[in-house]
């Protein structure tokens, strides 16, 4: 999680990104195909640090249903956004 749990549209806390790059080192380590996710504040703003840090897969709720060019513009630039951001590039995708 990268909120606090309870209710959605929750802020990001950028205070988990080291959690997610040790998990993400942990996970490489083990040499296990594993995805890590996270859940929680993910906006076009956001999912850059966690991507930086590691993540493969992320939530993004309230952000996206708002987005004003609908649902498959928002995934576009969350991709995007990901992708620009993540040390393992497009590959990881």
């Amino acid at each position: 999680m990268t909120v606090n749990p309870g209710f959605g549209g929750q802020a990001y806390i950028p205070a988990v990104e080291p959690k997610i790059a040790r998990l993400r080192w942990m996970i490489d380590e083990s040499g296990l195909p594993i995805e890590l996710e996270v859940d929680g504040g993910i906006t076009d703003q956001t999912i850059g640090g966690a991507s930086a840090a590691g993540a493969d897969v992320f939530i993004s709720g309230s952000w996206m249903y708002a987005y004003p060019e609908g649902k498959a513009a928002a995934v576009k630039q969350l991709r995007a956004a990901a992708i620009e951001s993540s040390p393992r590039g497009e590959a990881a995708r």
